[in-house]
């Protein structure tokens, strides 16, 4: 009978606190990776400088970023919680 309860009890949301911490520190470094990405404008429309548009941050960096923030996210998403390993 107890057992009932507690799964009744443990039905609110999906996924546990921790879950939600680790989606919302995913979704940050998500946010920060096209941070990585924004800039590269000139002052002068006539004049390009692929210097300031390709550069390492712009083309490698803040993609692998945004990359790792969705990868951390499914992990976050798919992780067990304590209350889920114990029943």
């Amino acid at each position: 009978m107890a057992k009932n309860s507690e799964k009744l009890k443990n039905q609110g949301f999906a996924l546990g606190r921790q879950n939600y911490r680790l989606l919302v520190i995913g979704f940050l470094i998500i946010i920060i990776g096209f941070i990585l990405m924004v800039g590269g404008k000139s002052d002068d429309p006539n004049v390009f400088n692929p210097d300031q548009i390709f550069s390492f941050r712009r083309i490698t960096l803040a993609p692998m970023v945004v990359l790792f923030g969705f990868l951390f996210e499914i992990y976050a998403i798919m992780k067990k919680s304590k209350s889920e390993e114990e029943a």
